[in-house]
């Protein structure tokens, strides 16, 4: 018996494929040392996928924004717009509202970091196969210089991280919070975007509201950002106290309680005010003593039982997260709050 050509056509006729829709957005601000790799990485990596790149940059004085337009002339798909607000939120709520109607999912990319090879490719198919309306990953801090790498050392450590998941080397589990890596823009607009009153913080203030709103967060276990941390003292102390500000800031926005690792170093601070009465009653010094002694312990272990140098150091800047983290959380709580510039 003879087949009908029709059919035979019809059975052989391609099934259209279908790409994911990704909107991949670059909060920067004068990183022209970085941009131009890493734009040019994300290229790559949206391969298989429908994707525009969205560098919202906050005003660079370093050249940033030309270098994003000339390789936006040679790789197509790059689009450069302005973020007057500055802050990482507003940034990449201006890219959802401007293009968030043509894409299905939301990856956030952060200029100052580092990403593997399947960045992208690793958080998209989980959350089609988990069906997560946002997947995060886990963060491998790492220092070049010498306070940059004892800063590393703390912040990959429970005593700098508290045994974060996120921070740990966690992955493979539904949580609560994580490092924002890829998000469904529907459940993103679902709950309104980033709160743009906040500098820092903002994921986990998003993150809560998320959870709140039904909606759920897989930690990934097959992939991970690499950051850089701060590389002075001074700097690392202005990081952390805004990561206290914008911890209180949402424990106070959300009526929340503290996780006890969030709780224990919030008594860095007033242990170290109570410090200064040793002059007159010596057992003023004995809490803040305690925490000292305990960190330093903390650093020789490293050094002695991890066999890492930098253990006594990294023990330092820990002791400046704690410090900052502390102070900036009672700053915001009772209402000291830095002038802003006119």
């Amino acid at each position: 018996m003879s087949r009908d050509p029709s059919n035979a056509q019809e059975e052989i006729s391609p099934v259209p494929v279908v790409l994911p829709r990704v909107l991949i957005v670059i909060p920067c601000l004068n990183e022209a040392a970085t941009i131009d790799p890493l734009l040019r990485k994300l290229d790559v990596q949206r391969q298989g996928m429908d994707a525009l790149i969205v560098v919202a940059d906050g005003g660079s004085r370093d050249g940033t924004q030309d270098i994003v337009s000339k390789v936006s002339e040679d790789i197509p798909g790059i689009v450069l717009i302005g973020n007057a607000k500055k802050i990482q939120s507003a940034a990449i709520n201006l890219a959802v509202q401007r293009f968030g109607d043509d894409f299905d999912y939301l990856i956030r990319i952060d200029a100052h970091g580092d990403y593997p090879d399947n960045y992208c490719e690793s958080p998209l198919s989980e959350a089609i196969a988990l069906d997560a309306d946002s997947v995060v990953v886990g963060m491998e801090t790492v220092g070049f210089g010498t306070f940059q790498k004892a800063t590393a050392i703390a912040q990959n450590s429970k005593l700098g991280n508290g045994g974060s998941k996120h921070r740990a080397g966690g992955g493979g589990e539904w949580v609560d919070h994580g490092h924002h890596a890829l998000m469904r823009i529907a459940a993103y607009r679902a709950v309104g975007g980033y709160d743009e009153s906040f500098s820092h913080n903002e994921d986990a203030e998003l993150d809560f509201r998320l959870r709140k709103a039904g909606f759920r967060i897989w930690m990934t276990s097959n992939t991970y950002m690499t950051y850089y941390p701060r590389s002075s003292a001074v700097a690392l102390f202005r990081q952390y106290l805004g990561y206290g500000r914008g911890r209180a800031r949402n424990l106070m926005k959300h009526r929340s309680i503290p996780k006890i690792r969030q709780a224990i170093p919030l008594g860095v601070a007033p242990v170290a005010i109570i410090a200064l009465f040793a002059l007159l009653y010596w057992w003023a010094a004995i809490p803040v003593a305690i925490w000292a002694v305990a960190c330093i312990g903390y650093g020789f272990w490293m050094m002695v039982g991890q066999g890492n140098r930098f253990g006594p150091l990294a023990a330092i800047s820990a002791m400046i997260m704690h410090f900052a983290w502390s102070a900036g959380f009672w700053l915001e709580l009772i209402g000291i709050r830095p002038k802003r510039a006119a």
